[in-house]
């Protein structure tokens, strides 16, 4: 049976094999490397966070309806904000949270 770190591994494995190199978005050898390694490292940490931040949001979901005598509201409201996306990091979503950098642009 696998334990939860090795299952982790092995499904950030498959889906960042899974990127073309193509579709990292970069022309230079050296350019694609890095964004691969940055996005890389980047999941390494942020998957396993947003996985616990997902089920505590849903345990947490849970006890508000029992502890607020009903209000399905509040509950919907819990699990919508922390089951809400983004799950992995994606090339295109670490260049929109870097912004827009004059000197990338002045290449094309």
């Amino acid at each position: 049976m696998l334990n939860q770190s090795k299952f982790t591994a092995i499904a950030l494995a498959l889906i960042l094999g899974s990127l073309p190199v193509t579709h990292l978005g970069a022309e230079d050898a050296i350019e694609t490397a890095g964004v691969a390694t940055g996005v890389t490292a980047g999941n390494l940490l942020f998957w396993p966070l947003k996985s616990i931040a997902v089920s505590v949001g849903l345990i947490t979901g849970a006890l508000s309806f029992i502890v607020s005598g009903g209000n399905a509201e509040l509950t919907k409201q819990i699990w919508h904000d922390t089951t809400q996306g983004p799950y992995l990091i994606t090339p295109e979503l670490a260049k929109q949270s870097v912004g827009q950098r004059p000197e990338l642009l002045e290449k094309k």
